[in-house]
């Protein structure tokens, strides 16, 4: 491993390790570093995952983050806007989606801020994530670790958790499955008796105290807490040479 990376090349390589396990599923990363992390699994250890271009197509080898439209590309196979829905409901793909707000259940609001009937800010709606997180595995992205991300009850639920999930009934929890959330300060999951959020590792330097004062509700801490690991150096090579030369991923994680 190497002792010079940066925490946004850690969060890179955490957001990779979301889709360890994976196969031959779409990755759909929604953010630069989710990008990056999906990529960097592709290329070296999840070679069956598929992913596109952000447009239309996927690829059969990665862009780097930002590249233009008109960027040369290598593609596998037409990805239309469409077609997303037919893999949505197959259960054949792992989104990683941003978190406005976040509890404990896993779930998450994107929609608004306040009260649904008069809310202080309106965000981008519920979008697709309701229909993600009742078909296929869904995993979150949050650049900022902060109490009013991870809240003790979310103002307008978009994605579902599991306890909505389960008082749903059948329908909603057979293929429900909120896989990891991954923020600047660790890695977390829901792999607990009643699925409440656990700390799953923290990144080099963060304490369970730091993180679970920027919490706002009690997280599972096991007895002794992962460190997330370092990027090998061929991971960085990639990220740095390959996936991210121009050095996007700061923008989302500055570094120190």
């Amino acid at each position: 491993m190497s002792a010079d990376a940066t925490l946004s090349e850690i969060c890179a390589v955490a957001c990779a390790e979301a889709w360890r396990g994976s196969g031959e599923v779409l990755a759909s990363p929604i953010g630069t570093i989710p990008t990056i992390g999906a990529r960097l699994a592709a290329l070296t250890f999840e070679p069956d995952l598929v992913y596109g271009d952000g447009d239309a197509v996927a690829l059969a080898e990665p862009l780097p983050v930002g590249a233009p439209a008109d960027a040369p590309k290598v593609v596998e196979s037409w990805l239309p806007f469409g077609k997303m829905f037919d893999i949505v409901w197959s259960g054949k793909r792992h989104v990683m989606m941003g978190a406005t707000q976040i509890d404990r259940y896993g779930n998450q609001n994107i929609a608004c801020i306040g009260p649904w009937a008069q809310p202080k800010a309106q965000l981008l709606g519920v979008r697709g994530a309701p229909g993600n997180t009742v078909n296929h595995p869904t995993s979150y992205w949050v650049p900022a670790h902060g109490p009013r991300v991870f809240v003790a009850t979310v103002d307008c639920v978009s994605g579902v958790g599991y306890d909505r999930a389960a008082a749903a009934g059948s329908t909603a929890s057979r293929f429900h499955h909120v896989h990891h959330v991954v923020s600047n300060k660790g890695v977390f999951d829901f792999e607990t008796p009643d699925h409440s959020m656990r700390i799953r590792s923290l990144h080099p330097g963060v304490t369970v105290e730091e993180v679970q004062d920027l919490t706002g509700f009690p997280l599972v801490a096991p007895a002794d807490v992962p460190t997330t690991r370092a990027p090998t150096a061929e991971e960085l090579r990639l990220i740095r040479e390959v996936l991210d030369p121009a050095g996007a991923r700061t923008a989302e994680v500055p570094d120190p």
